[in-house]
């Protein structure tokens, strides 16, 4: 657990931690002590909280603190800060129900002592509710301690933009974007209420602590905004810079934006380490327009690096370090030639680069992280999430290594049924039946209760928001199973070469997924052995929206690691790729992997296969309303463009990758 001093240049005192869980595990721990405290005086405790995919991690660590150590709640009062408007209690969608499933059903709240505002009440009945919401907190004493989350309109409860400071308990209507962003826990977007009930923020102000956490590179940009800048009504967030005792928590990925993390010799004095050097460098190349062996002097000293210049200059130099460092990344033959006689041109016209044959690298960069000139096929295995980010995010790379000569398997991790639209499955219910009716003559039909009518029944009579039945999650998973198959056919992978994972933490049919399963790592282990392949790529992306992503990459390092702790165990590379919402930023990459024009094109081809997910997807991720296709061309372009901007060699398109180090 690191220091805790908050960093540098943040009008709210901000702390950092590595991941989501280290974070999550800090704020427990103030609660558990906390609550310990005043037991032991005979006073109660009162915690206002939150919802969403946030907290997660802090209510798994308190039941843990409950049912391990003897943590009491016997005392504890709880306040929401929020519910859906109208709602009902049952509802899967309710935040009454989703704290009861989530965190009260396993610790010793009295049920009296819990309040959630009621989303069943009239629209008439609800000012006298807030009145009276309020009335209870001032009665309990007071909110000790406040959790939140922040939403990507800068929101803290639903109190949204143009929420004012002095704001109490009431009905708002929801933001566009917020609603938006809920659209994939209600199955659509137009499933989403209008209004809800929340805290105002005069009342979450009143708490005498408030910890605000915010985890993944989507919540990074409205981080920053509510820490660095002036507190602002657009921003609700933002007025915890007026509060006596509120703390930020972040995860690595949250805090990317801030100034001290983002540019940290603009602070203060720094440790100018290798990777920090190349971070700063390629910073400043991009943001001068010049390429990183143009760089001057001046353009150091204009840009806060006085110290680097001094301990490094001239700027020549450094400039001409980091320019190999990078050249070193471009891997024309990510496994390693097949083929003596092979050259670094490569097959599709790509520029050559030097980059593997450099006598001696600088920085962390090693030859082995770039392929080498060994001449076996190797086993690679790729592990997707979903059924589809293996073609959206290394369609490129999976394509050069097949026709290098290596054998790629892909491992799809999870099913990916809930992505799928209820139309979808209608459409292929109808096929089969039609199929059966016109082709088959050696499967005797059933007169009833056939499949087409049990699924057209369960979706004809589907409330909004409701969840698949086992039968229909079954159908729309074989859907996204063929798309997949389709699209590693046109990637050159037959279907023998496929693993079909269904991991069990994904199987819940609804958005909110349970802890990765033992018997997961232990299936990842089975599949590590089987195949004893010399690299794996893993989505890397710990911070996607909806979490799917963070749950496998999880996974799969703990069962590397359980493998590395082997007498015998099989050597093999990490790879991490990003999925459809970010790029690695270019002082990140290890790895870019050159895909020329027609190889683009083929990896398009691939990722039109996933039909399902063609034109709109059910999950698109954020605010970005590309198609995932436009998104993997944008990036694979972009980052190729920024590569040329370093004053690298020029590409039609690069695919990106970090190597995995263990930790």
């Amino acid at each position: 657990m690191p220091a805790l001093h908050p960093l540098p240049h943040t009008r709210t005192p901000t702390v950092l931690f590595p991941t989501a869980a280290a974070s999550a595990k800090y704020v427990a721990k103030e609660i558990d002590k906390l609550i310990r405290a005043r037991n032991a005086a005979g006073k109660p405790t009162v915690l206002g909280l939150a919802t969403g995919s946030t907290p997660v991690g802090l209510y798994r660590e308190l039941i843990r603190l409950h049912k391990d150590e003897g943590l009491d709640f016997s005392r504890v009062i709880t306040f929401n800060l929020d519910e859906y408007l109208p709602m009902p209690r049952e509802s899967p969608h309710s935040y009454f129900r989703w704290m009861h499933e989530t965190f009260f059903n396993h610790v010793n709240i009295p049920w009296g002592n819990i309040h959630i505002p009621d989303g069943t009440l009239a629209l008439d009945e609800v000012d006298a509710f807030c009145i009276e919401y309020e009335k209870k907190i001032k009665a309990a004493g007071g909110i000790d301690v406040q959790i939140l989350g922040i939403g990507r309109t800068g929101h803290i409860g639903f109190n949204e933009p143009g929420s004012p400071r002095n704001s109490r308990t009431r009905k708002i209507t929801l933001d566009s974007i917020t609603r938006r962003d809920a659209a994939s826990g209600f199955f659509g977007e137009e499933n989403v209420p209008h209004q809800a009930i929340t805290m105002g923020v005069a009342s979450i102000l009143d708490a005498r602590r408030v910890f605000m956490m915010a985890f993944g590179e989507h919540k990074a940009g409205i981080v920053y905004k509510a820490v660095e800048q002036p507190p602002t009504e657009a921003i609700s967030a933002s007025f915890l810079q007026e509060h006596p005792d509120a703390t930020v928590v972040l995860d690595e990925a949250a805090g990317a934006e801030l100034t001290a993390i983002k540019r940290p010799w603009e602070v203060g004095p720094c440790d100018w380490t290798p990777e920090l050097t190349r971070k700063a460098v390629v910073h400043l190349s991009l943001t001068v327009k010049k390429g990183l062996q143009k760089l001057n002097d001046d353009d150091f000293r204009d840009y806060h690096m006085f110290e680097l210049l001094r301990e490094q200059g001239p700027a020549e130099k450094i400039g001409e370090v980091v320019f190999l460092d990078r050249m070193a990344t471009i891997a024309p033959y990510p496994a390693g030639k097949r083929r003596v006689g092979d050259t670094e041109s490569g097959r599709h016209g790509e520029k050559p680069t030097h980059g593997s044959s450099s006598p001696t690298l600088p920085l962390s960069v090693s030859p082995a992280l770039v392929g080498s000139d060994k001449s076996e096929s190797k086993t690679i295995l790729v592990f997707s999430p979903h059924p589809d980010d293996d073609v959206i995010s290394m369609g490129g790379t999976i394509i050069r290594l097949v026709e290098q000569g290596h054998k790629v398997h892909v491992a799809y991790m999870t099913s990916g049924n809930i992505a799928v639209f209820d139309h979808d499955a209608r459409r292929f219910v109808d096929f089969v039946d039609e199929f059966l009716t016109e082709f088959s003559t050696s499967v005797e039909r059933p007169t009833t209760g056939s499949i087409k009518e049990r699924v057209y029944k369960f979706l004809d009579e589907k409330k909004a928001g409701q969840a698949d039945s086992e039968e229909v999650l079954r159908v729309k998973g074989l859907i996204r199973a063929t798309e997949a198959r389709a699209a590693a056919l046109a990637c050159g992978i037959p279907p023998e070469q496929l693993e079909f994972m269904n991991l069990r933490f994904y199987r819940t049919g609804t958005k909110t997924k349970d802890p990765i399963h033992a018997k997961d790592i232990e299936d990842i282990m089975a599949l590590l052995r089987r195949l004893q392949p010399s690299q794996i790529y893993v989505a890397g992306e710990l911070s996607d929206p909806h979490g799917t992503h963070r749950t496998c990459a999880e996974a799969v390092f703990a069962a590397v690691r359980k493998l590395r702790g082997e007498e015998q165990p099989t050597p093999f590379d990490v790879w991490l790729y990003k999925g459809a919402w970010e790029e690695w930023e270019p002082h990140e990459i290890d790895m870019a992997v050159p895909v020329s024009q027609d190889v683009l094109e083929r990896k398009k081809q691939a990722i039109f296969r996933h039909q399902s997910q063609k034109d709109k997807a059910m999950f698109p991720g954020g605010t970005d309303r590309r198609e995932f296709w436009q998104r993997a061309e944008d990036r694979n372009i972009s980052t190729a463009k920024i590569y040329d901007a370093l004053g690298l060699p020029e590409y039609f398109a690069l695919e990106a990758f970090v190597k995995w180090k263990e930790g």
